[in-house]
């Protein structure tokens, strides 16, 4: 990580907003445009570890919180929702497990069997395999959007970390401990959660760049 570009950005962004994400323009900003804290609440709700005894429910809910995103595209939405409902019952059930470990058991093994769930469907996307993570631990998970993950890696010279289009937990875990790292070394007005401190990353790697 290249700690100098860290709080170069840091201080550029607080000139521009000061106290971060406390900052009344920037909130009226982040409202308009999403709608993290709201689904988060749902989140903490539907995808508690006790509802996972109902399935047919539990999906319904993991379909609703995508189609609901802001940060998911539209393009990727009713595709998940089509792909649930197409399941038969025994791989309803394979996906149902698959939230559940990774949300409330073993991770790497939950996150690794989404990911070949969804592969089956050409659904293998960084979006759909961390949105429902993130909106369930915001302050501990992240949600890994392509071109802004690749940008904060080029951005703030993060070693490590070889990013590839289809989803993997070694590439996750990595980027989630990168991310942990950059949020110790800087003020804590700019990560309310890990949406916004990647936020934060995102219009800084934006500066001065074409477009």
């Amino acid at each position: 990580m290249n700690l100098e570009k860290l709080r170069e950005a840091e201080s550029l962004f607080l000139h521009r907003y000061p106290g971060g994400f406390e900052n009344e323009e920037l909130q009226a900003t982040v409202r308009k445009r999403h709608n993290v804290g709201r689904l988060s609440e749902l989140a903490a709700d539907v995808l508690a570890k006790g509802r996972f005894k109902h399935q047919a429910q539990v999906l319904d809910d993991i379909v609703r919180i995508v189609s609901r995103s802001s940060m998911v595209s539209m393009f990727e939405k009713p595709r998940f929702r089509d792909f649930v409902n197409g399941l038969s019952r025994d791989d309803r059930a394979l996906l149902a497990t698959a939230f559940r470990r990774m949300l409330h058991g073993n991770q790497q093994q939950g996150f690794t069997d989404l990911v070949d769930l969804l592969g089956e469907s050409g659904l293998a996307k960084w979006s759909l395999a961390t949105i429902c993570l993130y909106q369930y631990r915001p302050e501990v998970e992240v949600f890994v959007k392509p071109t802004t993950t690749k940008n904060v890696i080029r951005q703030f010279e993060l070693t490590g970390l070889d990013y590839k289009p289809r989803p993997s937990w070694s590439f996750y875990q990595g980027y989630r401990e990168a991310i942990r790292e950059m949020k110790a070394a800087v003020s804590p007005a700019l990560s309310p959660n890990n949406a916004a401190f990647t936020g934060f990353l995102m219009m800084s790697t934006a500066v001065g760049q074409p477009g």
